[in-house]
């Protein structure tokens, strides 16, 4: 029987699970989960210009492309019964909307696993159905096993290179920090088999510096939900300074972190994302009305209402 650990609150900003890790809520008192939530508004408070000009660009130039962020740990953190039954569940629900799906990793492999699993179910009535992959950073030999086996079923694959410190694995298994040599090697092989790689975790100097060397096919810009220990900020502030200085070392920008609204998605794409990834407000929506759920939180974020 799933027991969610969600709070429910009528915004999902970070005030309701303060420190509940696991769980729902973040690390430093949620800093960083609330800063994400606030961030987007004050970016439209504070250059309105950007925001206009973006939203008075011609309709085919702002239509978004929308994932849901890689969410695991579905037992610990949300409260499911199973992670098999999360994956299973929320994946059909997702995928009907046409929201790109991806698949997390953990501890056990279980995790990564089930999320597997739920693909290869959807693809027996959508044969074209794939998902972005991120992979923990393990060591590189499992790193490989863990690409070998999802690669017939990958969009792309990504490196979750801030969770090395991540407080839910410590001590269950060995994680490292990657240096540009290690990720180097992840992307010639990916690139031969001509699946897209993604540096996931881009938050601070070092991230940047390591897009700089690697020259990822998209840089992924994340803190984790406010989930680890690094620098204080939101990724909104993070894309608004150091978006251009990434497009020119990598193809594609993607971006998580309190997305709420339309407008956030909005915003998002007037600093420069490609893609924006949304978890939490997904995974409520489902632990709250299920499928139903998922269907009006997708209309939510469509930026139908700007279709003018």
């Amino acid at each position: 029987m799933n027991k969610f650990k969600c709070h429910f609150c009528t915004i999902c900003n970070g005030t309701g699970c303060i420190d509940q890790l696991p769980g729902m809520g973040g690390v430093n008192r949620n800093i960083n989960f609330r800063l994400n939530s606030d961030g987007w508004e004050v970016l439209r408070k504070e250059n309105p210009l950007v925001f206009i000009n973006f939203i008075e660009r011609p309709v085919n130039e702002r239509i978004p492309q929308i994932a849901f962020a890689p969410i695991t740990g579905a037992v610990e953190n949300i409260g499911f019964s199973s992670e098999e039954e999360y994956y299973s569940s929320i994946f059909s629900a997702i995928h009907k909307t046409g929201i790109e799906l991806c698949v997390g990793d953990g501890f056990p492999d279980d995790k990564i696993k089930f999320g597997l699993q739920a693909i290869k179910k959807i693809q027996k009535t959508d044969k074209n159905a794939k998902a972005n992959f991120f992979i923990k950073p393990f060591q590189n030999k499992k790193i490989f096993e863990h690409i070998e086996m999802v690669l017939p079923f990958a969009k792309s694959i990504g490196i979750d290179i801030d969770s090395y410190n991540i407080a839910t694995m410590q001590n269950l298994v060995p994680l490292e920090k990657k240096s540009a040599l290690q990720l180097q090697e992840i992307q010639k092989f990916l690139n031969s088999k001509n699946i897209p790689f993604v540096l996931k975790g881009i938050f601070d100097k070092d991230g940047i510096e390591l897009v700089k060397q690697v020259k990822p096919d998209a840089a992924y810009i994340s803190n984790h939900g406010g989930r680890i220990q690094t620098r204080i900020g939101s990724t909104a502030e993070f894309l608004q300074n150091h978006g251009e200085e990434l497009k020119n070392y990598t193809k594609k920008i993607w971006v998580d972190g309190g997305i709420r609204t339309a407008l956030d998605v909005a915003t998002a794409m007037a600093f420069g994302a490609d893609k924006i990834l949304i978890g939490r407000p997904f995974v409520t929506a489902y632990c709250k009305n299920g499928e139903t759920g998922i269907c009006q939180k997708a209309l939510e974020f469509s930026l139908l209402q700007y279709a003018k």
